[in-house]
């Protein structure tokens, strides 16, 4: 984060829960085709922390990302954003939901390329008829380094800076949470590193909520808390999470033979 953002910002986040699921469940198909891809998991995201969401292929960790954040429809059980619970909601609620209260990181980045970088970070806002607030905008911007590329469409920035730019957007429009989906699985490890500092500060000194879906255990290191899944279900819940920690856990699934 930026010297000046370091000295004038460090925000509190609420209490409670900025996202919670209770005895969630998504099952595919039916029959001898039926897959239960989440067994009535149920977990807290408290407001002001990082969590990484870790666990081998087709453990559900995507699955649950993706209910919890109104991107997929959920078989049982309930989920909240906030005190908004996803079920009773339709196609343009759940679409104004996101809008509004949701922040997304992904690892393709999903920038358009017609636009330059301060408008692709804008975007959401302006879809929505929403003005920025400037001064939390210009944090933003200087907090990811991005101050001399607004001008620049996505093009002609590297692959970091792209992911800097889905940063900033996914920040600027203060989101109660954001969802970010492996965001650092198309950058070299520097570049990674960067992302994963910005979002680890942007939890520290600007009170923001973040829930990352990762395979990597550096990436978990950078988290408050890792939330493990196997078969659909939690398994185990680390707090404080170190590298040398997250391998341990994750050798424990390969004794197990759960991982792909």
């Amino acid at each position: 984060m930026s010297q000046s953002a370091t000295q004038t910002v460090h925000l509190k986040a609420p209490s409670g829960a900025a996202a919670r699921a209770t005895s969630l469940s998504k099952i595919y198909g039916e029959g001898d085709t039926r897959v239960v891809a989440l067994d009535e998991v149920s977990v807290e995201f408290e407001r002001g922390r990082f969590t990484a969401i870790m666990g081998p292929s087709g453990s559900g960790k995507s699955t649950l990302m993706h209910c919890m954040a109104g991107l997929d429809a959920f078989s049982a059980g309930s989920a909240h954003v906030g005190d908004t619970e996803l079920s009773g909601l339709g196609d343009r609620q759940l679409t104004k939901l996101r809008r509004e209260k949701i922040g997304f990181i992904f690892q393709s980045f999903n920038l358009l390329p017609t636009l330059n970088a301060l408008e692709n970070i804008t975007l959401p806002m302006d879809i929505a008829g929403r003005t920025p607030d400037q001064e939390w905008l210009d944090l933003i911007v200087g907090t990811v380094g991005l101050s001399g590329r607004l001008g620049h469409r996505p093009s002609e920035l590297s692959g970091g800076q792209q992911q800097r730019v889905a940063v900033a957007r996914a920040l600027a429009g203060r989101p109660e949470i954001i969802f970010a989906d492996e965001p650092t699985g198309n950058l070299d490890s520097l570049s990674g590193a960067e992302v994963l500092g910005f979002l680890r500060d942007s939890v520290r000194e600007l009170g923001q909520t973040v829930v990352m879906v990762t395979h990597d255990p550096v990436a978990a290191s950078y988290s408050d808390r890792v939330i493990f899944l196997a078969d659909g279900r939690i398994t185990d819940d680390l707090p404080a999470p170190t590298r040398e920690a997250v391998l341990d856990r994750m050798r424990h699934f390969d004794a197990k033979g759960r991982t792909s």
